[in-house]
């Protein structure tokens, strides 16, 4: 190994090992299919709220493996370095540094040979290309016509699923018609928390979806203890409720009573004693409002004698 390789590889593990320290926030990225350019663009695009770190598996391995007995929690990273991955580290909010990385894409042709990210749909409509290439098009079945000289299909063309391999036939009429049906960028695979490691797809829960599953467990936990008989806080108000509605029930049907009961024995027995006890009260208050409006429209009267209608004293 030469000097200058030596160095470059010290240089590196110093670079990694201090953003370690720094940063408790990583995520790890897929850089499948993404250049240099590109990644020149995510890296100015990520200033300031994050750093972009790529380099061979081999060397972040020993520089993790190093530095565990410093830090064990940056252990948990090791199942995650394979294949062609890297770090963005990060303290700002971790749903603001995902959406620009996942924003920072680049559109790009059908490669034959390659595996689809997403399904290619071709749209019906006039292709621009001479009858001489309808070749391309019955080789893959795809319904045509000449209208004005030029080749149109027919209907929407469902070509490539996401997952297949592209196929020569299929890059070769996609590079006719001029589509780049792919996008490209950094792909975030997990993210790394204080050695925690989760899904990008948990940064996409808002609150309110929280409290939801918070709220869906709760009453899980509450049905279950109430099957079983097992109180907890969370069945222990529902317990309580029933309990006084089986004690009421007894009251009722006895002449156990208590004060709470006592109301509803009363109501039940002379229940048109408090249906009628209704009406009156409401009778009673509509005078004291219709006097308020003539109150009201008194002094609206008086004010405007005292001053003058038409500015006379």
């Amino acid at each position: 190994m030469s000097g200058a390789e030596s160095a470059r590889k010290q240089a590196y593990f110093t670079k990694l090992i201090q953003l370690l320290n720094e940063y408790n926030k990583i995520f790890i990225v897929g850089a499948d299919n993404v250049g240099s350019n590109q990644m020149q663009n995510i890296r100015k695009s990520l200033r300031g709220k994050g750093v972009v770190l790529m380099g061979k598996n081999t060397m972040i391995r020993k520089a993790i493996r190093g530095h565990v007995q410093n830090n064990s929690a940056v252990e948990s990273l090791l199942p995650f370095v394979k294949g062609n991955i890297g770090f963005v580290f990060s303290k700002d909010d971790l749903s603001a540094v995902k959406k620009i990385i996942t924003e920072n894409k680049v559109a790009a042709p059908a490669k034959a040979g390659g595996i689809a990210p997403s399904d290619v749909v071709v749209p019906a409509g006039n292709t621009g290309l001479e009858p001489t290439q309808t070749s391309f098009f019955q080789a893959l079945n795809i319904a045509t016509k000449i209208n004005k000289g030029q080749i149109e299909i027919t209907n929407n063309v469902n070509l490539i699923k996401a997952g297949d391999r592209v196929g020569a036939s299929e890059a070769g009429l996609l590079a006719k018609l001029n589509i780049k049906p792919f996008a490209y960028g950094l792909q975030i695979l997990s993210v790394w928390d204080n050695g925690s490691v989760y899904g990008p797809e948990v940064l996409e829960l808002t609150d309110e979806a929280i409290l939801g599953k918070f709220n869906a467990g709760v009453r899980n936990i509450a049905s279950l203890g109430l099957q079983i008989g097992y109180p907890t806080i969370a069945s222990l108000p529902h317990s309580v409720i029933r309990g006084y509605k089986n004690v009421l029930a007894i009251s009722l049907g006895t002449d156990y009573s208590f004060p709470k009961a006592q109301k509803i024995k009363d109501m039940l027995a002379n229940p048109g004693a408090f249906a009628a006890a209704a009406p009156v009260a409401a009778k009673t208050e509509a005078p004291k409002k219709e006097e308020k409006k003539e109150e009201k429209k008194e002094e609206s009267d008086e004010d405007v004698g005292g001053f003058g209608l038409f500015g006379d004293d």
